[in-house]
């Protein structure tokens, strides 16, 4: 079986990097291609050279518009693929691009995956899969190699749900021990004190064990970008929406993200959210008694 990968971002590039550890043949293209170059891996000069050679395409895109462009671009060679799409998508878009490539004799698969760049080096991701089950069998040996939970939901649009209402509580979770971090310190306690604090009560979760050392170094490189959590949680919203949900508390929690953007930070780690608080909270307020 001829596999193909598309997107070479920082998740794109762990997968790819996992994939190929585990011997698995891989063609690649980037829109940047001396990013595919890069790899020492085959590599194409054209998208459409990339789906006329390979059967299975993976795709692991910035956001829908991007996914949208690289299935127009490929329309004509569609034909008999199965596109694996770990791009995390809007709902809406999603439903169309399943449609768009049935229509044109191809599977679309969407596989949103839960974890970051180390996950993924180190196949431990949990991936979400909707769509045709056949084609699914097809590449489960693959998703294995990348995942170590697999949630097969089948209906169309289901997997891209589940992703956004976890990115929806990463979000909250993120933006919550930073602000508690932020607090901390300001009435006297170290930061290391605070971690400890969260860790052995009821901020004790995944996603403070992952961060934990970030926030103690302030080391703001990221695995999965503020600029990234921003989108999926815009997609969150417009989901919600639709159906009438209430997520105030997401509302609010999206503009302080929309806020770290403002600050330049769009590009670096979720938990640079401390950073963008902490500046926030810099200049000391005078109490009225």
């Amino acid at each position: 079986m001829k596999i193909g990968f598309v997107g070479l971002g920082l998740l794109g590039s762990a997968m790819v990097r996992r994939l190929s550890s585990q011997g698995v043949p891989l063609t690649l293209w980037n829109r940047t291609l001396d990013k595919a170059k890069n790899f020492g891996l085959p590599y194409t000069n054209t998208l459409a050279q990339l789906f006329e050679e390979n059967e299975v395409v993976f795709l692991c895109l910035r956001d829908s518009l991007a996914v949208e462009e690289v299935l127009k671009e490929v329309e004509p060679n569609l034909s008999g693929k199965v596109v694996v799409d770990t791009t995390t998508n809007s709902y809406f878009k999603v439903l169309k691009f399943h449609e768009f490539v049935q229509n044109r004799g191809g599977v679309y698969l969407e596989c949103p995956v839960l974890g970051s760049v180390i996950p993924a080096e180190r196949g431990e991701l949990t991936i979400l899969v909707s769509g045709e089950e056949k084609a699914y069998k097809k590449v489960e040996g693959l998703l294995n190699l990348l995942g170590k939970k697999i949630f097969y939901f089948g209906e169309p649009g289901k997997a891209t749900k589940a992703k956004l209402i976890n990115n929806y509580v990463l979000g909250l979770f993120m933006e919550a021990i930073s602000s508690t971090l932020v607090l901390g310190e300001r009435v006297g306690l170290s930061k290391a004190e605070v971690l400890e604090v969260l860790e052995n009560g009821a901020g004790n979760s995944y996603l403070l064990k992952v961060k934990k050392a970030k926030l103690l170094e302030e080391d703001f490189s990221p695995h999965f970008s503020i600029n990234n959590l921003y989108k999926d949680l815009n997609y969150a919203e417009e989901l919600f929406k639709s159906y009438n949900g209430i997520a105030l508390e997401g509302s609010v929690v999206r503009e302080v993200y929309k806020l770290c953007v403002a600050m330049g930070l769009g590009e670096e780690d979720i938990s640079a959210v401390y950073e963008a608080l902490k500046r926030l909270v810099q200049a000391p307020v005078a109490m009225k008694s």
